[in-house]
């Protein structure tokens, strides 16, 4: 007959029932520089250029375009009068503009030992014409996948878009009132099944709008950018533009 004591009892039962604990990822990462740049890392992933006329410009030693306030991260978006050549990126405009961007150092996958993720921050965003600001998942490996929980085109309409592939997207619009006053957009995702994963989308705490993809054991970054022109149309401003974000958050459900 085997014997166990009292201690190991009740350890083999806290090993046999502990399903999921919620951690924390991303939070109060905009207090000071240090933290800031233990979590988050200047320009896109691939570098400074992407769809837009704006080339993205920022480092440690360069805060121009993007900065830390009260707080909150600050994107500028300065119009340019020198020829600075296109974009190296699809589909190639014209460089008219030096803007900011960052991303997580992290990448984050929905997978059986993170099977939820929540997503979100408070944005004050620009909606004239010509500005195209964005705080999105992009596919760490390729692209897609695509997660747009901000992305505004010159007006006051917010896009949650999916992308599967470059011509299957799901998108749902919402115009935001006052979108130059603080509001919070939010996703919460969760995993479905080994391929498939359902993505809320909220602002200020409503739901709005369910979309379903593919894209389980896929591993994102985290994108907030200031583009300009490209889909939100030309003949953007000529003065600063301003794109502000404050209390971003990622927390996931971890499986033992």
């Amino acid at each position: 007959m085997k014997f166990f004591s009292i201690s190991s009892v009740i350890l083999l039962s806290c090993v046999k029932y502990a399903s999921a604990v919620w951690e924390t990822v991303i939070s109060d990462s905009l207090t000071d520089y240090n933290t800031f740049e233990k979590y988050w890392d200047y320009l896109y992933p691939w570098g400074s250029d992407h769809n837009g006329s704006a080339r993205m410009y920022g480092a440690s030693d360069d805060h121009n375009h993007v900065y830390l306030k009260d707080n909150t991260i600050v994107l500028k978006a300065c119009r340019i009068n020198w020829d600075e050549g296109k974009s190296t990126a699809n589909p190639h405009p014209v460089i008219r503009y030096h803007s900011g961007a960052i991303h997580s150092k992290q990448t984050f996958t929905i997978n059986d030992e993170f099977p939820n993720y929540e997503f979100k921050g408070e944005f004050i965003v620009p909606t004239n014409g010509g500005t195209w600001p964005a705080f999105w998942l992009n596919g760490a490996w390729t692209w897609p996948p695509e997660i747009d929980i901000v992305e505004f085109k010159g007006n006051n309409v917010n896009w949650f878009n999916i992308f599967r592939t470059s011509s299957d997207v799901s998108t749902y619009k919402e115009s935001v009132s006052n979108a130059g006053a603080w509001h919070e957009y939010r996703v919460w995702i969760t995993k479905v099944d080994n391929t498939n994963m359902d993505i809320h989308f909220y602002i200020d705490g409503k739901w709005k709008a369910k979309h379903t993809a593919n894209h389980v054991g896929k591993p994102f970054h985290l994108i907030m950018n200031l583009q300009m022109e490209g889909s939100s149309g030309g003949n953007g401003p000529t003065s600063d533009t301003y794109y502000r974000g404050r209390n971003i958050y990622v927390g996931r459900s971890h499986e033992w």
